[in-house]
């Protein structure tokens, strides 16, 4: 019988498994050079459908709280992962974010006061090399914007993780990952206003796209997401990310026709070796995080 942190890694780990097939909606069903408006459309309807199914409200300082977190989780980090996969090859984009296990790992020794083990700084390394392994070309085209994209979104992303476990929500699971993708869309709707102007027609590909980004890939993607990090580690599971580019390569090669070589085959398994070596020698659940009382507020 599994254990229970087994349990909760396996169920958590359907959400980068999900996220890793939004390269290939992205590309085959959305339409070009709408980034914001992609960010957009995957946050703010999958909130606001979980604010009404749950019909709870934040209360006391988790309104401001869920603006943070939202910003951090759910706008800012969507805004500049769309950025990054519009302006960078896939495996460039997929690189750079590989970083941010070893981010998550660094924050969490200063804001949760969790040990950096050795262990955990080489399987981050390890990550970052599989990946480079796994979807890097010789000919990718590095663009600097895309780049920094690509880095800000790993680091809000584990700043959001690290508080989201730092601000342990009394209400509902549900509930509170609406809220979130509701404050992330909203933040991000007078953006993509400013910047992208209106949205263009749609055609019925683009409506199915966007629908299964927000409800696949928001609503669900991110509830287990959310279950995931109250109950363990937040550097066991953003090492889980790593799953999200073998996702994408698999599903290039089934979906899309795409040639596996050696390297991305021993890249795959550098990961895999990566992700496993992060989780040994883990205790059965995450020790709790205590905060002083003066920094709860």
């Amino acid at each position: 019988m599994l254990s229970n942190r087994v349990s909760l890694l396996l169920v958590t780990a359907i959400t980068p498994l999900l996220w890793g097939t939004t390269y290939l909606v992205t590309t085959e069903l959305l339409p070009p050079g709408r980034p914001l408006l992609a960010a957009l459309l995957r946050t703010l309807p999958a909130g606001l459908l979980l604010v009404l199914i749950t019909r709870a409200v934040p209360r006391g300082s988790w309104w401001w709280r869920s603006l943070v977190l939202g910003t951090l989780n759910i706008g800012a980090f969507n805004a500049l992962l769309f950025i990054g996969a519009y302006r960078l090859p896939g495996g460039v984009a997929a690189t750079v974010g590989a970083i941010q296990p070893l981010f998550v790992a660094l924050l969490s020794t200063g804001l949760l006061h969790q040990r950096l083990s050795l262990r955990t700084v080489l399987a981050a390394i390890g990550g970052v090399v599989g990946v480079g392994l796994l979807v890097l070309r010789a000919d990718a085209r590095l663009d600097t914007w895309g780049v920094i994209a690509a880095l800000g979104g790993a680091v809000v992303m584990a700043f959001g993780v690290v508080l989201s476990k730092r601000w342990t929500s009394p209400a509902p699971l549900l509930a509170t990952t609406g809220w979130q993708l509701a404050a992330g869309g909203l933040v991000l709707l007078p953006v993509v206003y400013l910047v992208e102007g209106t949205p263009p027609a749609m055609t019925a590909q683009n409506i199915l796209g966007y629908a299964y980004l927000a409800l696949i890939g928001s609503a669900v993607a991110y509830a287990l997401w959310f279950r995931g990090i109250r109950h363990l580690s937040p550097t066991d599971v953003t090492f889980l990310l790593l799953l999200s580019p073998v996702t994408a390569t698999v599903i290039g090669w089934l979906a899309l026709d795409q040639r596996l070589t050696t390297a991305q085959g021993v890249g795959g398994l550098v990961v895999l070796a990566a992700l496993l070596s992060s989780q040994l020698g883990r205790r059965p659940t995450a020790a709790p995080v205590l905060i002083p009382a003066a920094e709860r507020c």
